[in-house]
């Protein structure tokens, strides 16, 4: 069973990853949410006005009460430039899954790297989850690399999986991490 603990607040080396606040709308919205770049590899399409990223935002930060709600601001120098987030969670099953995107403009950085890593240590330390998984669209191959980095193992590809906001069927790269294998890489 997980010992859920809500999103909390996680420094890195270089970020500072916690809950959103509905002020980082407008970061939000200029970093990655209006961006078509961003938008091209996730399933919802680029946000047409701030208004609509503060909407977001007051959904989700209406959800931070739950102890099992988890969706962190990634933030470098006070502005918000990405997002990681629990998309689907088995307490039964002890296993996660990760979503997360970044500005365009912080790409091949490492920062996606960083902030992933320190949540996966923080799901399997103090969440106790068993497995994690990431999942992406194939025609986003840095996410795939993002995983790799981050002690995943490739387990195949989901055909068709999911239609993307352009109406196209869209094949899902599937990766995962198991306890065992985050014992070893944190222990190294």
């Amino acid at each position: 069973m997980l010992n859920h603990k809500g999103t909390k607040t996680i420094a890195t080396p270089r970020l500072l990853l916690r809950p959103f606040i509905v002020e980082d709308a407008y970061d939000m919205f200029t970093n990655w949410a209006s961006d078509p770049r961003v938008a091209k590899y996730v399933s919802w399409k680029p946000h047409a006005s701030v208004d609509e990223t503060a909407n977001l935002l007051e959904l989700w930060t209406s959800r931070y009460g739950d102890i099992d709600y988890y969706n962190w601001a990634m933030t470098l120098n006070g502005h918000a430039i990405g997002n990681i987030e629990v998309v689907g969670k088995s307490n039964k099953h002890e296993s996660v899954e990760l979503g997360y995107c970044l500005s365009a403009d912080h790409w091949n950085r490492g920062y996606m790297t960083e902030a992933v890593s320190a949540i996966r240590d923080f799901l399997f330390r103090e969440v106790g989850v068993y497995r994690l998984v990431i999942r992406h669209m194939t025609q986003n191959p840095a996410s795939g690399k993002v995983a790799r980095k981050c002690g995943c193992t490739w387990e195949g590809c989901h055909r068709g999986e999911i239609i993307s906001h352009s109406g196209e069927h869209t094949n899902l790269e599937v990766y995962s991490l198991l306890r065992p294998e985050w014992e070893e890489i944190a222990n190294n």
